[in-house]
């Protein structure tokens, strides 16, 4: 499990993080997401040890992760800006990489290589972008840590290798009980392989929740009367927003739909419609509940 307790780290006056608490339960395919600057590739340079905390401590099953080689034996670090030696080929790479993990399995190297289509021989220097994406992330996997942090780790790639390397993350969670954060600036992008999502906004989580729960937390009704009404006949229910139109409302409501539907039909309503929310519109109304404008979380830039 990882637990963090109130790190921080500044870059001279700017704040990357300020304050951070969460925990990763083991097993967990927990996703960040957040604008450029929100302090996401930060944090997870504190996580395996890049960084050190200024206050607070980051544990790694009940141990510091600071200055402590034997838990970062336990993780690998896939970071958004990718290195490789210099002229190497993957089985140069391959090589190193056996040097520091103890567990590195050559056959699962041998088998993600084949299944993405990579010469393991040819120089990583003529890859392109997406091409080197996925060479990192089978060096990755093959070292069969405890812990894998990804860092952007879908940039760069077209929608069915994506998917591909999803595939192959949600295995290892769920055949290896490995732990998997992943970072990003784009919800969509982590909605169908996440257990958690956290949003981080200017170096602090501002709302993060299970998916699963945050998939059957909010529902939409559309709803009619013959006569006038406003929001206080739902006196009982919440009500996370309310627009009207005429004599049709469109109510996004939090809580059980078992408990919330009898609840309406007791006003013998004309017209009752239920729709799911995508996890994004979500998202969206949890933000304003809290007085902030998603789009805006996720799309401004805030530097660092």
């Amino acid at each position: 499990m990882i637990k963090v307790t109130n790190a921080s780290k500044h870059f001279g006056d700017f704040a990357a993080l300020s304050n951070m608490n969460t925990e990763i339960p083991e097993g967990c395919i927990y996703g960040l997401i957040g604008s450029n600057g929100a302090g996401k590739s930060t944090f997870l340079r504190m996580v395996t040890g890049i960084y050190q905390s200024e206050g607070g401590e980051i544990l790694i099953d009940g141990e510091p992760v600071w200055n402590n080689p034997d838990v970062k034996q336990k993780m690998v670090f896939v970071p958004d800006d990718l290195y490789f030696l210099p002229g190497s080929n993957m089985y140069r790479m391959r090589d190193m990489y056996k040097r520091y993990y103890p567990s590195f399995d050559e056959q699962c190297f041998r088998e993600l290589t084949e299944k993405f289509q990579l010469n393991p021989k040819a120089p990583i220097s003529t890859f392109s972008k997406g091409m080197k994406r996925q060479a990192s992330t089978i060096l990755a996997l093959s070292c069969h840590p405890q812990y894998l942090f990804f860092d952007e780790t879908f940039d760069g790639l077209d929608p069915v290798i994506r998917n591909q390397v999803k595939q192959e993350i949600i295995k290892d969670a769920k055949e290896r009980k490995t732990t998997i954060v992943i970072t990003s600036h784009s919800l969509k992008e982590l909605e169908d392989v996440c257990d958690q999502l956290t949003l981080l906004h200017k170096g602090g989580i501002i709302f993060g929740s299970d998916v699963a729960n945050l998939k059957t937390s909010m529902f939409k009704v559309q709803v009619a009367f013959a006569g006038e009404f406003d929001e206080s006949l739902f006196n009982g229910i919440e009500i996370v927003n309310f627009s009207k139109k005429g004599h049709v409302a469109n109510i996004i409501i939090r809580g059980e739909k078992e408990d919330v539907i009898p609840m309406i039909n007791d006003h013998n309503p004309l017209l009752l419609d239920i729709f799911p929310l995508s996890l994004e519109e979500v998202f969206v109304y949890e933000m304003e509940a809290l007085g902030y404008a998603f789009g805006n979380v996720l799309d401004q830039e805030d530097g660092k």
